[in-house]
């Protein structure tokens, strides 16, 4: 059995990692500290079951993905809608900043959303939790050349979202009133 002070150093090492995989996952903000608790409940209960064929981070992150979704099953069953908590408080000196930050997760948050969930799996993984292919590989249980494949396919998907976005911000500044107006017969008045 783990002693208590290398499980804690275990928590403390994993739980800021469990904590975004399992809101990364869709999981509400008012669940994710029970949510984190019942990863390490199972991680605590299961670890002497911990093989060593892949990191303990990746183990954990399969974990964390198994929770996060009975944890959205759960709330699909009690037909709960999931939607973000109240905002917090921010000072007046950097409002304009946690705003734009808040503005840029809350659209990395919709575009990983609508990614299907190899490909978001593979992003987060990669892209965000920094996992070289091989942990990331692992943590999936695919050939790396998979996780490649998805990962490219994900960063084009991400990319043409962000173009789509960028094309409607410019589309909704010029859709207002036409900087060339138009006189009677359609031609452009001088």
């Amino acid at each position: 059995m783990m002693r208590e002070a290398n499980f804690k150093q275990l928590f403390e090492e994993h739980s800021g990692f469990v904590w975004r995989v399992l809101r990364r996952h869709g999981v509400p903000e008012r669940e994710i500290e029970d949510a984190c608790q019942e990863v390490f409940l199972v991680v605590h209960r299961r670890l002497s079951e911990f093989e060593g064929r892949s990191s303990l981070r990746t183990w954990i992150y399969g974990i964390a993905v198994r929770v996060g979704l009975g944890v959205r099953r759960k709330a699909f069953i009690r037909r709960e809608l999931l939607v973000t908590g109240p905002e917090e408080q921010v000072s007046p000196f950097d409002l304009a900043d946690e705003y734009a930050r808040r503005e840029a997760r809350a659209w990395l948050q919709s575009a990983l959303a609508e990614l299907p969930r190899p490909k978001r799996e593979v992003f987060v993984l990669y892209e965000l939790e920094e996992m070289t292919i091989a942990e990331t590989a692992a943590a999936l249980g695919v050939p790396e050349n998979t996780a490649l494949y998805r990962l490219y396919g994900a960063r084009n998907d991400i990319a043409s979202a962000l173009r789509k976005r960028e094309l409607r911000a410019v589309t909704t500044v010029h859709s207002g009133q036409s900087h060339w107006p138009a006189n009677k017969k359609g031609a452009i008045s001088s």
